[in-house]
């Protein structure tokens, strides 16, 4: 993996629906009079060779970053699992997100196209309420590099159109805070990847902890890995997937209080880039490697 450059606050591009990754459609008439807009969420610039420029962890010193971590959570569901769901087989973790709001955790959640699509009264909730942020995971979950703990691939002709056709599923659940970064399936890339999603003007998003609560069945165990790994300005990846992270809500439960009780404060992935942009860029970097995600 590759360090990359600058932060820069320029917006992403259009998607494939026409509306702008890091900005909400224009409401109609019938709709509410809009709050103020947010302020537009933060990219990196590209990287050399037209590679999309990959985010880890936030730079910045005591002076300017503190003690802020990002917990981000990616809603998985590949496009082969309808009939899973239709089984009864539970992508979502709606206690989960209720604990994030319970506790008031500002939280990114990395959604793919097709589990908004499954669950779009879901991913509409997540994606208006203010506490949390929207990014894209592709559509469909396939790994863009290979191997990738076994996904299947997707053509590297379809990566784009993978990205794009995720932003369109989100928006049209109707999800608003949708910002312009993406995290590759199970973390994995390589530069023909990063040269696919470069021209749909995302930053690419990665950690430097891992919760590691993929089909762990230890609440503790996940809380502890975390607890130990998180340093300023740290971005933790944790699932909002049931069937697959089935005790995430309850490591969460842990971790929160434990974080606050040491001085963390919890913001969203928009708001380390913002540090990092603050810091001068320090710190900012391909990913470690890939996780389960």
């Amino acid at each position: 993996m590759i360090a990359l450059a600058v932060l820069a606050a320029a917006l992403a591009g259009c998607d494939a629906s026409g509306h702008r990754p890091g900005t909400a459609p224009r409401p109609s008439p019938a709709e509410a009079a809009p709050s103020p807009a947010a302020p537009a969420a933060p990219t990196m610039a590209p990287g050399p060779g037209g590679l999309a420029p990959v985010f880890t962890r936030a730079a910045g010193d005591g002076s300017t970053g503190a003690k802020t971590v990002a917990l981000t959570f990616d809603a998985d569901m590949t496009a082969d699992q309808g009939p899973r769901a239709a089984g009864g087989e539970r992508f979502d973790n709606p206690a989960l997100i209720d604990a994030l709001r319970t506790l008031k955790v500002p939280s990114t959640v990395f959604m793919t196209g097709r589990w908004a699509e499954e669950y779009p009264a879901q991913a509409k909730a997540i994606g208006t309420d203010p506490l949390f942020e929207v990014a894209n995971h592709s559509y469909s979950h396939y790994a863009f590099s290979s191997p990738c703990y076994g996904l299947p691939q997707i053509a590297a002709e379809d990566m784009l159109a993978d990205v794009r056709r995720a932003f369109a599923a989100i928006e049209k659940a109707g999800a608003r805070n949708v910002v312009p970064y993406f995290r590759f399936p199970g973390g994995c890339y390589d530069d023909a990847a990063l040269r696919a999603v470069a021209q749909a003007e995302v930053t690419a998003v990665q950690w430097d902890v891992v919760s590691g609560d993929a089909f762990a069945t230890d609440a503790d165990a996940v809380a502890e890995q975390v607890l130990d790994g998180v340093r300023p300005g740290s971005l933790a990846v944790l699932h909002c997937t049931r069937s697959a992270a089935p005790v995430t809500e309850e490591a969460v439960r842990r971790i929160v209080p434990e974080l606050r009780r040491r001085g963390y404060r919890f913001v969203k992935v928009s708001d380390l880039m913002r540090q990092s942009a603050a810091a001068g860029a320090e710190g900012v970097s391909g990913g470690p490697g890939p996780d389960s995600s």
